[in-house]
């Protein structure tokens, strides 16, 4: 089972911005690789703490957190999960600060004493899916078009910096002294420049390319929720790494069925004499069509709950249900032979109104519908 960010990073839910921030720097710097070198357990806690403070350092994404916990963050990730190096560098090398070389992640040996992999910008996109797609989870494959290294392209390494990503400078002041280094502006920090540009290529050695990506979709997505599809991004210069595909949901309108939560609602409607003499009715749901009993005397406004009928839950706590709101149509226009029949039932002791303690009111009806 997934560890709990907040007890990744020690802080409680309640913990302000600040505090998070504070408190993974704290831990970035305890399990730095270069504090811990070869010391795979280090480098799995500093993963982790990266992964933590990606999602919590995120209004949006803590959000979600609190409300799914990590099965917000599932099939494709929506923005927490499976951080690599490079992404941790990219993304938070600033929040370590002057503790490694002054150039926040400087100091890293796996990156070439200084040097800086960019990152490639990200691709976003909208995906439509329907309400059946929603529930049951669905793989969906789309074609992207995405920057990528073009075949031919060389690099060397930057004379400026010696493929460092850095330089140096040495200043005198009043307290004697001064080094500091900063990002090599020739190469931008990639430590290396374009040796050969092939034709077809932009300035940074990169072609556009048409790709079929396969972005696996859980159930249970929900209006406005963004999947991320690592390394599906544009490429980037040099042994940069890519961007991300980020992947918006957006949700088409089902002809019956309206989704609150997990729970779906069926409006059904039925004459007065199915309600009077009881029917059997075919109903749509998101695994096909249904058949219901109403029973004799059924009456408008009772809801009729299909357990395990709603859609899956993104939390993997199982299904929501289908509640079917029955509603009984009343004719506006009636024939001689159908008013004096109505005439005559008005006094009728079956047709006078007699609601019992079990017939419930509308706003019982409501209370149990959300409990």
């Amino acid at each position: 089972m997934k560890q709990d960010y907040y007890e990744i990073l020690g802080i409680s839910k309640n913990a302000s911005a600040a505090e998070i921030k504070k408190a993974y720097r704290k831990k970035a710097i305890a399990y730095h690789p270069d504090k811990n070198p070869g010391d795979k357990e280090a480098e799995e806690m500093f993963k982790k703490a990266a992964e933590a403070y990606e999602v919590l350092g995120d209004p949006d994404k803590k959000a979600k957190y609190d409300q799914y916990g990590h099965a917000a963050f599932e099939g494709g990730g929506f923005g927490g999960g499976g951080m690599n190096m490079d992404d941790i560098f990219s993304q938070f090398g600033d929040i370590f600060g002057s503790a490694f070389g002054g150039g926040g992640f400087g100091g890293f040996s796996g990156f070439g004493g200084g040097q800086r992999r960019v990152k490639g910008s990200n691709l976003r996109i909208r995906v439509k899916l329907t309400l059946e797609e929603i529930a049951n989870g669905v793989e969906k494959k789309v074609k992207v078009r995405r920057k990528v290294q073009a075949s031919g392209v060389t690099y060397k390494t930057c004379s400026t910096c010696n493929g460092s990503g850095q330089v140096t400078k040495i200043q005198n002041t009043i307290l004697g002294r001064m080094q500091t280094a900063a990002t090599c502006n020739a190469c931008g920090g990639a430590g290396q420049i374009m040796d050969h540009r092939p034709p077809g290529a932009d300035a940074q050695g990169l072609t556009t390319e048409e790709e079929t990506v396969s972005i696996k979709i859980p159930a249970g997505v929900e209006e406005g929720m963004q999947l991320k599809v690592s390394g599906k991004g544009n490429g980037a210069p040099g042994n940069g790494v890519p961007g991300d595909l980020l992947v918006a949901i957006e949700t088409e309108e089902h002809p019956t069925l309206k989704r609150e939560g997990d729970n779906l609602h069926y409006d059904l409607y039925i004459s007065i004499s199915e309600a009077v003499l009881g029917s059997s009715k075919e109903i749509d749901s998101v695994g096909g069509k249904v058949r219901i009993k109403l029973e004799p005397g059924i009456q408008s406004g009772k809801i009729l709950r299909l357990r395990g009928k709603g859609v899956s839950s993104l939390n993997g706590y199982g299904n929501g249900d289908l509640l079917v709101h029955v509603n009984v149509w009343t004719p506006k226009e009636l024939n001689k032979e159908q008013r004096e029949f109505f005439e005559r039932m008005q006094n009728d002791e079956n047709f006078v109104p007699s609601p019992k303690k079990s017939d419930k009111s509308f706003f019982e009806k409501v209370k149990d519908m959300f409990s």
